[in-house]
């Protein structure tokens, strides 16, 4: 079973695998709760779940929240959006940093002002097996990061930390990677130290590459490739559609999986300058455009379930600890 914000589900559907409901700056809301981004519980649930609502109207049955610690995790708000719309919500765990970590975790484990063992594998697995926070919500994918930086120490501990608590647990990983210094091909390389299966991770922004030979290389040491910034015009839709096309045709239409990392609220954007800058960035844009892009590009319909439905059934169902 995969579980989602309601609980576990066996069939996903169509699944969006990389977006965002909440991002939130906690220390701000705290202590300035008038922040002229309008952050209001209820007001911007029901405009997410809206938002969820129209999406699920194109075909959309499910999409995996990546907002982890670093990003605003805040599940007690997502799952207020999960009473209100009928689609399917993946939380996740992990840390997303490119290069400390916070100082939580950065003044203990191995090597620190404190010592002592690093607490975060344990962390991840509670979310887990148990539940994040109090929610009772279990965390049905991990998530690490890579920057331009590439693996500094604070990312190796994040990202052997996610290795170990996926072995432990069964449950996949996604990563961040920076496709412009082909990061993804180290990030397999850390996780194949740690034993985890590349067929059990997605290296998430692999498409903002148009390297073919990257992201084939990606593809054929068995990781899914994340064609999950559609509407993020740094690379263009012509490109992303483009190159999505042409893996099909090279058979790759097994190893994606399509998303927008989109964010339904979050108070780090200056939303009037992301529409002007990308105004596709909403959870609409692949079914309203790239989909239709792609079948006149050739792309089947049964490329296309490949990687709407059968790719992240295959994705997100967790498998045995190893």
């Amino acid at each position: 079973m995969i579980e989602t914000v309601r609980g576990p589900v066996e069939e996903p559907g169509a699944v969006l695998m990389h977006e965002h409901v909440f991002g939130l700056s906690p220390e701000i809301l705290w202590n300035w709760p008038d922040v002229p981004e309008g952050w209001d519980l209820e007001t911007c649930a029901r405009d997410a779940a809206a938002k969820l609502d129209a999406v699920k109207a194109l075909g959309i049955d499910t999409i995996v929240d990546l907002t982890v610690i670093g990003l605003g995790r805040y599940v007690p708000a997502v799952q207020r959006v999960a009473e209100l719309t009928a689609v399917n919500i993946v939380a996740a765990t992990g840390l997303y940093t490119y290069d400390e970590l916070p100082q939580y975790f950065g003044n203990r484990g191995p090597g620190t002002l404190f010592g002592g063992d690093d607490r975060m594998a344990e962390f991840f697995v509670r979310d887990i097996t148990e539940g994040i926070g109090r929610t009772g919500v279990k965390a049905g994918m991990l998530k690490c990061a890579t920057g331009k930086q590439g693996i500094v120490p604070g990312v190796e501990r994040v990202m052997r930390a996610c290795a170990r608590a996926h072995r432990e647990t069964g449950i996949p990983i996604t990563t961040h990677s920076e496709s412009s210094v082909r990061n993804g091909l180290d990030q397999q390389k850390l996780l194949r130290e740690e034993g985890v299966d590349l067929r059990r991770v997605v290296i998430g922004h692999a498409g903002d590459s148009t390297d073919l030979s990257y992201l084939r290389e990606l593809a054929d040491n068995g990781s899914y490739l994340g064609m999950d910034r559609f509407g993020i015009e740094f690379t263009s839709f012509a490109d992303r559609v483009a190159t999505v096309a042409e893996l099909c045709r090279l058979g790759y239409a097994s190893s994606m999986v399509l998303g927008h990392d989109s964010y339904c609220f979050n108070d780090r954007f200056e939303w009037d300058v992301i529409r002007e800058r990308h105004p596709n960035y909403h959870l609409g844009h692949i079914s309203n455009d790239a989909v239709p892009a792609l079948l006149e590009l050739g792309v089947t319909r049964e490329q296309l379930d490949l990687m709407f439905v059968g790719n992240p059934r295959r994705v997100l169902t967790p498998v045995a600890p190893y």
